[in-house]
């Protein structure tokens, strides 16, 4: 355990990911600041969920506007700013392009050039995503690959990347970005697919029967244990130097697979239950997700070690203890 006097400003506290860092950041020391657009209403069910809500400071900040962003930096004074801000769904950036666009890219733009203009010696985060590189194939994506967006968000991630790239070659910034593959918990929001099936599952476990409708079960992804995935986040502003890197598996499986793994967990075969409905494929998708985070590896010491068939089974397994106790928000498994 490494104890520190360092604060941390997290914008978008809110998600999975806020959550998971604001518990890793205060074990480790940590003053935990926190950002939602109206902290007096948002839920910070996460927060709660992992029992830190009453240690971490919120802030209500809009990340797209810059006087508002400069008046939280001013305020927090941090050592460290974690960006995980901003529209976090694929699928309903198809729906909403113009919204996810401002509120990933000029949302991270605002907080590059108000660290820039305050002259901050912080060291700054940027939650970029795989989905910048597009199909990766079988090989899998490693930080010399380019990038073929195929949705809003994808291109949303990637103008973000490529801000904290030319601030941090302009401006001597220490700013990097985490190109994470997909990383779950009991934590994402339930219209995420993952979060989906395993709610699902734990229901028919119990008695319901619940039939479960889905898109593609053919596409292939790289998941992961977002626990795991911020401690990633954390090493790279402790790297000597700024530098980008994926943070993945290195292993992907097809989503029928992730769906026979989390019915599995309760001995029910997933085929009594699920049926695919066209209407749920997205316009443009990624057939095959994969990652290779050797260089993570080699540079940060950080290797994954929580695989698909374990990501599904916690998810399961946390879904039928909220529905035992009554929770409104899964438990970490």
């Amino acid at each position: 355990m490494v104890t520190s006097t360092k604060t941390a400003l997290i914008f978008g506290v809110s998600g999975q990911d806020g959550a998971y860092l604001s518990a890793f950041l205060l074990d480790r020391g940590y003053d935990v600041h926190g950002t939602s657009r109206d902290a007096e209403t948002a839920s910070f069910s996460g927060l709660r969920a992992l029992g830190v809500r009453d240690q971490v400071s919120v802030h209500s900040t809009a990340p797209n506007d810059f006087r508002s962003v400069v008046q939280t930096i001013s305020r927090v004074a941090p050592d460290e700013i974690y960006n995980l801000s901003g529209q976090s769904s694929v699928g309903l950036s198809f729906q909403q392009p113009v919204e996810t666009l401002e509120s990933i890219a000029t949302g991270t733009l605002n907080i590059l050039e108000a660290v820039r203009f305050l002259d901050c010696p912080v060291r700054f985060y940027n939650a970029a995503s795989s989905e910048c590189f597009g199909e990766t194939g079988e090989t899998g994506a490693n930080e010399s690959t380019l990038f073929q967006p195929k949705s809003p968000y994808a291109v949303a991630k990637a103008t973000a990347y490529w801000s904290v790239a030319t601030y941090r070659q302009s401006y001597d910034l220490f700013a990097c970005s985490g190109l994470l593959f997909n990383h779950e918990s009991p934590l994402r929001h339930p219209r995420f697919v993952t979060r989906k099936i395993a709610a699902s599952v734990a229901r028919s476990a119990i008695g319901e029967k619940e039939p479960l409708v889905l898109g593609d079960l053919s596409v292939r992804r790289d998941w992961g244990w977002a626990p795991e995935y911020v401690e990633a986040m954390w090493l790279m502003l402790q790297h000597g130097d700024p530098e980008d890197f994926v943070i993945a598996t290195g292993r992907a499986c097809s989503l029928e697979d992730f769906v026979a793994a989390a019915y599995d967990e309760v001995g029910l075969d997933w085929r009594e239950f699920v049926t695919q409905d066209k209407a749920l494929y997205r316009p443009a998708e990624i057939r095959a997700g994969l990652g290779d985070a050797q260089r993570a590896r080699n540079v940060l010491g950080w290797t994954a070690k929580t695989h698909m068939p374990d990501v599904a089974g916690k998810m399961v397994r946390a879904e039928l203890d909220r529905l035992k106790t009554g929770q409104a928000e899964a438990p970490l498994a």
